[in-house]
């Protein structure tokens, strides 16, 4: 079964003559282990469909399901919205939002305990992201002590806090050189298979996409194509509604 399903989802900014189709008509899903693109250059429509099925933006029309449960139905269905969030994704910004006077560690433990996990265990916890993200060795280190590959890869720990069926990257390796930015491209799919998380990705730079499960490329605010690894030009296809083919 999909974790993930968007069907017929439409985003309209303003109204009239100056109405903005942000997203028109998108329809996909996203199955458990997955790991996927959402290619598309500025204005695209990318970051609105991510902030629509993270239940930050509200849509326009269509429907979203995510882990069995229907968030969006032509309108919101009614579930707790921050309660949805917290048990289920995982948000890993562009900027790294990093408390600057917290180290790496205690930056992780503070989001455990906003889950409501204390004391020893939210460390314990906390260290075993840590290592599992390869970042250990740095745990006591400060945000402006660590590398912009470090600071992200304490971001992505804080994803994982809620160990989330589903999790959201908003172009994670911008403001990370090739190699920084592969290795966190890296991580991400190291997530995505062993922690059978559905990750998907939000990302304008083609050389961040290699080993990625599927790529979706938007265009205006509708899903074009989608490409499986390897595949030529003439096996690509453009999505129906339902998973496409």
């Amino acid at each position: 079964m999909p974790v993930v399903t968007v069907e017929g989802l439409k985003k309209v900014y303003g109204r009239g003559e100056h109405a903005v189709n942000a997203l028109a008509d998108v329809s996909f899903s996203i199955e458990k282990g997955e790991l996927v693109a959402l290619l598309g250059p500025s204005g695209s429509g990318k970051s609105t469909l991510l902030l629509c099925m993270s239940l930050i933006l509200e849509p326009t029309a269509g429907r979203i399901v995510m882990n069995d449960r229907a968030t969006y139905d032509n309108g919101w269905t009614g579930l707790d919205v921050r309660r949805f969030r917290r048990e289920n994704i995982g948000f890993v910004f562009q900027g790294q939002n990093l408390i600057p006077f917290l180290t790496a560690l205690d930056n992780v433990v503070l989001t455990l305990e906003l889950l409501g996990i204390k004391g020893r265990q939210a460390r314990s916890r906390a260290r075993g992201i840590l290592e599992y993200l390869e970042l250990g060795h740095r745990a006591h280190a400060l945000p402006g002590q660590l590398s912009g590959g470090e600071q992200q890869r304490v971001a992505i720990a804080r994803a994982l806090a809620n160990e989330p069926p589903i999790i959201f990257a908003d172009e994670p390796t911008a403001a990370l050189d090739t190699g920084r930015g592969t290795k966190v491209m890296e991580l991400l799919r190291k997530i995505a298979k062993e922690r059978k998380a559905a990750v998907i990705v939000v990302t304008h730079d083609e050389r961040m996409i290699e080993g990625f499960d599927t790529i979706y490329r938007l265009k205006d605010g509708r899903l074009e194509q989608r490409k499986p690894p390897g595949a030529n030009a003439s096996q690509v296809s453009a999505p129906s509604h339902g998973r496409p083919s």
